[in-house]
């Protein structure tokens, strides 16, 4: 529910639904890229592809907008930003009370070493560890659902000393990957994959297939 979300937060931050609206978080797991991104890519490749991960995301967003042709759905995805600069809405932690995935802070570690320093909080499902991305919100304007309970997040990392390594991997050393693993996963990026999310986008149409020049043809 809307109001699980907005009970967490700053009213800057709030979305403007009531309490009671239904929502979904969307999460895209490790096998999008080959069951999702590729097809699409493929299927697209004679016309304008700027951003392949987020063109493809909303081509599914619009695929299940289709499935309810008789409600509103309001689409937010997890990229788009106000014009005062904040994200329209804050995915972890939309992820977090929704119960998808744990989002952990700096408040969730007791004995706090890292002093002045800004930490950053990050999420954490429960069968992907760090595998996985949130994608949007798919929200439906006219369906209240006053009882709806709400499911918490798995507590995945549960111990003092993991979260205290899952902080410091993610806010020193977030580039080599490792905060992923810490908890054992079902299923992680694939080689091919980790390889396309670590290359600079403008280089990325090359690893797809994608020519610059199909790139800009219309």
């Amino acid at each position: 529910k809307v109001g699980w979300y907005n009970a967490v937060l700053q009213p800057a931050f709030h979305l403007p639904y009531p309490d009671d609206t239904l929502a979904f978080v969307v999460l895209s797991t490790p096998s999008m890229f080959d069951k999702a991104l590729k097809p699409f890519v493929n299927k697209e490749r004679l016309k304008r592809i700027r951003d392949p991960v987020d063109q493809c995301v909303s081509h599914h967003f619009s695929r299940v907008k289709e499935k309810f042709p008789d409600q509103k759905v309001d689409v937010i995805f997890d990229y788009e930003i106000l014009p005062s600069r904040k994200p329209k809405f804050l995915a972890q932690t939309a992820a977090h009370v929704a119960g998808a995935a744990y989002y952990y802070q700096r408040k969730d570690v007791k004995l706090d070493p890292w002093g002045k320093k800004k930490i950053y909080g990050v999420c954490i499902h429960p069968k992907y560890g760090g595998w996985f991305a949130i994608r949007g919100l798919l929200l439906f304007p006219d369906i209240q659902v006053p009882f709806l309970e709400q499911s918490a997040p798995v507590d995945c990392v549960s111990t003092e000393e993991k979260r205290i390594e899952l902080l410091e991997k993610f806010n020193f050393h977030w580039q080599d990957g490792r905060y992923r693993d810490i908890i054992e996963v079902k299923e992680r990026y694939s080689e091919e994959q980790k390889v396309y999310f670590a290359t600079p986008p403008a280089e990325r149409f090359r690893l797809l297939g994608l020519t610059q020049e199909a790139h800009f043809t219309e």
